[in-house]
């Protein structure tokens, strides 16, 4: 009977100082769970991926820009082919992920009715990309973009930012971060047989 009146009333003495153990110990684990994730998040940098893929079609807005190499292009001289079209800048890892990609994707629909552009987006211009462009064999035009360009595209939030846009001068698809080769290919390759349907129509 001594000894269960003891127990309790060490207890009843002590238990405020348990409750503050607990709390702590607590506190502790969700301190190191947002540690861990924050740590995370910086490891991978990579900015936020969002996708906009629907049937609410509007025309590409249309932009005369000077390329790298010192031509004068303009979108609309690419309509009749599925362009992708790439805003992008050298020193933004994503986009320089993506590249090697779009290599692939130029040299392979390049008789397709296919086009592959790029929009730099860097400060220094020409100096910058011209050598970086040499450096990983980009086999696609790219156009030093402008802030009436970045504003007619809807302010380009992050990069890359990347637009699908059809053969009438459509825009299909945008997208927002680094995507997998296989999303392009596969919007390419789909609209490319729109297109061929859409004629065997007529």
């Amino acid at each position: 009977m001594e000894h269960k009146v003891k127990r309790g009333g060490f207890l009843e003495e002590h238990f405020h100082l348990i409750v503050i153990g607990v709390i702590a110990l607590v506190a502790g684990a969700v301190y190191l769970g947002e540690s861990s994730s924050s740590n995370s998040a910086s490891a991978t940098n990579l900015p936020k991926q969002s996708a906009t893929v629907g049937t609410n079609r509007e025309i590409a807005p249309d932009f005369t820009l000077t390329s790298i190499d010192g031509k004068t292009i303009k979108l609309s001289d690419y309509r009749g082919k599925v362009v992708i079209l790439d805003f992008w800048a050298t020193w933004c890892a994503p986009c320089k992920a993506e590249i090697p990609d779009f290599i692939k994707l130029s040299s392979q629909y390049k008789s397709h009715d296919f086009q592959m552009l790029g929009v730099s987006l860097d400060e220094g211009g020409l100096k910058e990309v011209a050598p970086f462009m040499k450096q990983l064999g980009m086999n696609y035009p790219v156009v030093l973009g402008t802030e009436e360009v970045v504003s007619a595209y809807g302010g380009i939030r992050g990069i890359p930012t990347t637009f699908v846009i059809d053969k009438n001068g459509f825009v299909r698809a945008v997208f927002e971060g680094y995507r997998d080769a296989t999303v392009f290919e596969n919007l390419v390759k789909q609209l490319l047989f729109e297109s061929m349907s859409s004629e065997d129509r007529k």
